[in-house]
Formats: structure tokens, C-alpha cells, sequence
């Protein structure tokens, strides 16, 4: 599990680090720069131009840095530092010296009039203009320069953070007046920004760098934000017994499906028994009965009065595990059933889609949601649970406290799916792909999570895993199939493959 610290935290950690093991500022600048170095060269020819900008502060001591190592490796590399107070960091302080004291270096220093290099398509811009502790927007000759180096056609490299960009909240910044960068190198830790889509176009491929920070303080040091790793999800699976039977892996109860949208309800029922459920009841329309003893003989039946929608709860007490809401619709007889349903269970549920937007149009039913149940939104449905929200960063922190107020795991669905749980803690995904941004993808989602809670995996780990799982089938459906040409249907397809690759 990779820990996501705040900026400020990270300073603390670099101080840490400085103290107790014991290094020199200078000599960590030296680390970063060797371990970019490394990265850099295994990408980029020895035959590209090289234009670096450097800043007043320790992001431009990194990049001086990189311009001398970089020129020892025979880099034929352009430096400008741009000084316009005349006061550096201690550690740039250094580096510029050093890169002076080399010969055929190509380094301008610029205090006042700045004449740009012109740049083409075929250089590389190192940015290193402002590292992660920058608080405000940038004005004057370095918003001109992010913009000139914007407007550019060269490939940028941004180090550590895109020069502009807040680490966290940047409701109050100028997108006008932040790097666009290409690839951003970022050391120790990725930046809780790099997770949010409107972020993007600035952070491009991000990869982390590790640095070599104590990792004695990184243990003992808590975390709200963390992205899980494969080694994390590898853990979580139990094997199988020898002599177990399908009594033991739960019985599933799936509540889905209305007129037009059974297929909703189908696909999050294959992936619930794919995802290891012993047994599935599919609670579905009377119109719905051909479709699924068709399409899915593996599941059983359970049917509504009603022809075309959700309007009866069933018995419930036999269930292990309960998901409702893929195809459901939102008719006003389903919204009065999904209340009866919450007052019929203790047990934790998964709640998906139209659930989550009946929910929303009656907001006395959250506190009868039983506690530690599961909600997988969409952003968009999330709003209208918790109203509109201008950014990611404030739609994160909407679904933090919404979790440990109604005691909920909510899943914000996304490039980077975040899992909320009701302590406090936020889960980042990193596998998945823009294939799965398909039909039908969440409604196996939903199945997924719904199999392991029915097998009994606490709800907080049935909703990391399934989201791990999920997303790492989309990737072996992409793999064979291509993210254009994807459905959701092939993303049950590869759960197998994919709990073999994660145990």
C-alpha cells in the first residue's frame, strides 16, 4: 500500500530523513536528481535537445542538478535559472555554483530581461521552475513563461510536480498559469492532484521515484489517502478448503433489473457468481424470467408481482449478502419497496445506481441504510446524493465526510476510484483503463463487490478488492480485446484470469 502524504507532510518527511539517517540536504537534492537521471536516460536519446528551467527554490536546485548529471552524460542540455530577486535556496545556491564550475555548459542565469529559446517538437523540456510547496498562483514573467513553454510543441518534463499545480486543492488556482506537462517524475510519493481528472492535462504520465526517504518515519507516520498495489489485494484472497461446498461461499440476493434493462441485471449477476458467491438469487421482474434462465442457467429466481419493475421486497432473512439497484429503474413503487427493504435487513449491503438515485430523491432513507453498506457512484450520482461539487478535490472531501457520517463505504467510480470507508481512510485504485468506460461496466462492478460479501469478506475489504479485481479484469479484457472494442460482458470474462494474477 503506497501512502499519499500532503505536501506539508512531505517536507516534514524529508527533514526526517535529513536528521536521522542522518544525509545533507544537498546530498538528498543529489539523490532525486540521480534516481530522475536514471529514468530519464532509459527514455530519451542522447542525440534531443535538452532545455531546462530552473527556479529560485529546492525544485530548482533538483533541476540544476539534473542539468550538470545529465551533461556528464553527454546531453547536450540548455540550463536557464531564473533569479529575479537575486535570493536562491541554500541548496540551489550550491548546484549553481557547481554547474558553473563545469566547462561547456551552455547556462544562463536570468535576473531581468529574458530573450526564450526557441523550442520545436523534436526537444525536451525539463520544468523545474516550482516543486509541490507552492501555495499560490503564479503572475507576471512566470505565468508568461508557463505559458510560453505551454504554447510550445516540445515534449516537457515536469519534475516532481508540474511547476503551478497545488499538491492538493486547487479550487483557487489559474489554470492558465500551470505546466502542461507530458510526463511528471515525482519523488517519494505521488500528489493527491495527480488522482483528479481535471488535472490530467498538467500532470500527463506520472511515475513515482523512490528516493530514499526513512522508512522508519514513512511507517509511524499516518495517512488519509493511500493507492492500493497489487501485492496489498494478493493478500485478501482466502484459498479454497478441499472439502468446502457452495453452502460455505454465501447466497447471494440481487435485486435488479426493470422493463428495458434487464441486461443490467444480468450482467451484474454473472459477475457476482464469477466472483466466487456460492449461490445467487436473482430477485427480477416477471418479464425477466426467459432472459435469465436463457442466458444464465447458474442463477436462481426470485420474481417481482410486477411485470416490468421492482415492487415487492422477498424474504430476506436467508441471505448472506445484498446488492440492489443495476437496470432497477426509478419507478415511484420501487422507490417505496427499496424502503421496506432497508427496514427488513441489518446486514450490510451493496446499493448501485438507480438505488443510489431513488436514494437521492429521499434522503430520509440514508439513516435506514444499515451501517457499513456499500455505494458505488458515479460522480454525478454522488452530487446528487450530496449536491454539486466544482472539483474532484471537493467532491473527495464531500465523500470522506459523508462515509463517517452515515457510517458508509462509498465508492466514487472513476479513473482512479476512490473507496471512502467510515474511519476516514480513501482507497485510490490504479489498475483499470478508458475501456471500461462502457455499458453495463458498473453493473459488474456491483456483482463483484456483492460476491465476496456474500462470501463473507468484511465490507470495507470487499469493496477495495472488488474494485481492484474489477479493474484488473478490465485490463486483461483490454489486453485481448482493446479498449475500443470492449464491452462489459468481457470484463466478467477475464475475473478469472484476473484472481489468478492477483494470487
Amino acid at each position: 500500500m503506497i501512502k499519499i502524504f500532503t505536501t506539508d507532510k512531505v517536507k516534514e518527511l524529508d527533514q526526517y530523513t535529513i536528521l536521522n539517517e542522518p544525509v545533507s540536504s544537498i546530498d538528498l537534492v543529489e539523490r532525486a536528481a540521480t534516481v530522475f537521471l536514471h529514468v530519464f536516460c532509459r527514455r530519451y536519446s542522447k542525440q534531443t535537445r535538452i532545455i531546462i528551467f530552473a527556479g529560485q527554490g529546492n525544485n530548482g536546485a533538483d533541476a540544476l542538478a539534473i542539468a550538470r548529471l545529465l551533461t556528464d552524460e553527454s546531453y547536450k542540455v540548455e540550463t536557464f535559472l531564473f533569479n529575479p530577486t537575486g535570493v536562491l535556496s541554500p541548496d540551489c545556491e550550491i548546484n549553481r555554483q557547481r554547474l558553473r564550475n563545469m566547462e561547456h555548459i551552455e547556462f544562463t542565469e536570468v535576473v531581468a530581461d529574458f530573450d526564450p529559446p526557441t523550442l520545436n517538437e523534436r526537444d525536451i523540456v525539463i520544468d523545474g521552475l516550482f516543486g509541490s510547496g507552492l501555495n499560490r498562483p503564479l503572475t507576471g514573467g512566470f505565468a508568461m513563461m508557463v505559458n510560453y513553454i505551454n504554447q510550445s510543441d516540445a515534449t516537457i518534463v515536469s519534475i516532481d510536480i508540474p511547476s503551478g499545480l497545488f499538491g492538493e486543492d486547487n479550487r483557487k488556482n489559474n489554470p492558465d498559469a500551470i505546466i502542461k506537462a507530458d510526463f511528471t517524475f515525482t519523488f517519494g510519493f505521488p500528489k493527491l492532484a495527480f488522482f483528479f481528472p481535471e488535472n490530467a492535462q498538467y500532470v500527463g504520465e506520472w511515475k513515482v521515484l523512490d528516493i530514499g526517504l526513512h522508512p522508519e518515519i514513512i511507517e509511524e507516520t499516518p495517512a488519509p489517502f493511500m493507492q492500493i498495489t497489487e501485492d496489498d489485494i494478493a493478500q485478501v484472497f482466502t484459498p479454497r478448503e478441499r472439502f468446502a461446498h457452495k453452502g460455505n461461499y454465501g447466497h447471494a440476493l440481487l435485486i435488479a433489473g426493470s422493463k428495458g434493462k434487464m441486461g443490467a441485471a444480468l450482467l451484474s449477476a454473472k459477475a457476482c457468481l464469477r466472483s466466487g458467491a456460492g449461490l445467487l438469487t436473482a430477485h427480477i421482474p416477471q418479464r425477466g424470467e426467459n432472459i435469465f434462465q436463457t442466458a444464465f442457467p447458474e442463477a436462481m429466481l426470485s420474481f417481482d408481482p410486477n411485470a416490468d419493475h421492482f415492487s415487492t421486497v422477498p424474504e430476506t432473512s436467508t441471505y448472506s449478502a445484498i446488492g440492489i439497484g443495476p437496470g432497477l429503474g426509478q419507478h415511484m413503487e420501487s422507490g417505496a419497496a427499496l424502503e421496506r427493504l432497508l427496514q427488513a435487513t441489518e446486514k450490510p449491503m451493496v446499493l448501485d445506481a438507480d438505488a443510489i438515485n431513488l436514494l437521492a430523491s429521499n434522503n430520509t432513507l440514508l439513516e435506514r441504510i444499515p451501517a457499513r453498506s456499500i455505494l458505488t457512484p458515479h460522480p454525478k450520482e454522488f452530487d446528487r446524493l450530496a449536491g454539486e461539487s466544482s472539483c474532484t478535490y471537493e467532491r473527495l472531501q464531500k465523500a470522506k465526510a459523508y462515509a463517517a457520517e452515515h457510517k458508509l463505504c462509498i465508492i466514487l467510480k472513476g479513473a482512479y476510484t476512490a473507496t471512502c470507508t467510515p474511519e476516514g481512510n480513501i482507497y485510490f485504485n490504479n489498475c483499470g483503463n478508458p475501456g471500461m468506460a462502457t455499458a453495463g461496466s458498473g453493473d459488474v462492478l456491483t456483482g463483484v463487490i456483492l460476491g465476496l460479501l456474500a462470501q463473507g469478506y468484511e465490507p470495507e475489504t470487499a469493496a477495495v478488492a472488488g474494485v481492484f479485481l474489477h479493474g484488473t479484469a478490465g485490463d486483461l479484457a483490454a489486453a485481448y480485446r482493446s479498449e475500443e472494442s470492449m464491452i462489459a460482458g468481457d470484463i466478467t470474462e477475464m475475473l478469472g484470469k484476473a484472481f489468478k494474477q492477483l494470487k
